[in-house]
């Protein structure tokens, strides 16, 4: 691999797994420093530690942090813990791969509640300004740097119980388009990436998960479902400085499933 990020460091906000892991180890790949924050058990404590290891192998500095990165009031706590690692460097990628949400139906039982709405959009949509303002606040943003977060086609294609994460993919859509516009004069972009259905953990937690890899086969032209590695190259694409005039837009990583 060529080291085109070596002295680089990226911040992954859910980087223990699924897209967020994939793009973690593609960046390391190529030589990126990786700070992941990840939010796990104790009984899924080896198999991730197994997967860290596998990016200390690449001979990269890591510093992995067990801790729910959607809470505010955790956020000074882990800024500190971020300076420390950094020392003098800078983020040249952030990378908010958070996937935590309610999963339930308007209708029936066990229906969705304000407060369902108001956790999930927080969680997957206004943490990524939440997290932008504190890095940017502390001057921790390098200069170019690069803010990525992954949507999904829910954003504007209603599914049940998928309410709650639809309100906050749309969410994170605006939040992204404005970042790009009031932080374009300090050389940060912002870019979501939205990935075909990927059969990761994330996509089984919602009910019409078969379904949903079933119609996505017929729907896209390749006959694939999109895979983590294939959403991480992306992610490598647009980690790069030529990548710099690329900003406030949805980029989609589908193999033109969405097409159909």
């Amino acid at each position: 691999m060529v080291n085109d990020f070596k002295n680089k460091y990226a911040l992954i906000l859910g980087g223990s797994s699924g897209l967020g892991y994939a793009s973690a180890l593609k960046l390391a790949q190529h030589g990126m420093n990786l700070i992941i924050f990840y939010r796990a058990s104790r009984l899924q404590a080896d198999e991730i530690e197994a997967r860290f290891e596998k990016l200390r192998s690449l001979n990269i500095q890591l510093l992995t942090v067990n801790s729910d990165a959607t809470r505010e009031n955790k956020l000074s706590e882990n800024l500190l813990k971020i300076k420390g690692f950094l020392n003098d460097h800078k983020l040249s990628v952030f990378l908010h791969s958070i996937s935590k949400g309610n999963l339930k139906p308007m209708t029936g039982d066990n229906t969705l509640s304000s407060n369902d709405f108001q956790q999930t959009i927080h969680s997957m949509g206004i943490s990524l300004y939440s997290w932008t303002k504190a890095l940017f606040e502390a001057h921790l943003f390098a200069k170019p740097a690069k803010i990525l977060s992954f949507t999904s086609e829910g954003s504007t294609r209603p599914m049940k119980s998928y309410a709650a994460v639809s309100a906050a993919k749309a969410t994170l859509e605006a939040i992204n388009r404005s970042i790009a516009i009031e932080f374009a004069p300090y050389q940060i972009t912002s870019n979501c990436i939205q990935a075909g259905v990927t059969d990761t953990l994330s996509l089984s937690m919602i009910p019409m998960y078969e379904e949903l890899k079933q119609e996505s086969l017929k729907r896209n032209p390749h006959g694939e479902l999109t895979t983590p590695e294939r959403v991480a190259n992306v992610v490598y694409l647009m980690s790069r400085e030529e990548a710099s005039w690329i900003t406030g837009t949805i980029i989609k990583v589908d193999g033109g499933e969405s097409l159909q």
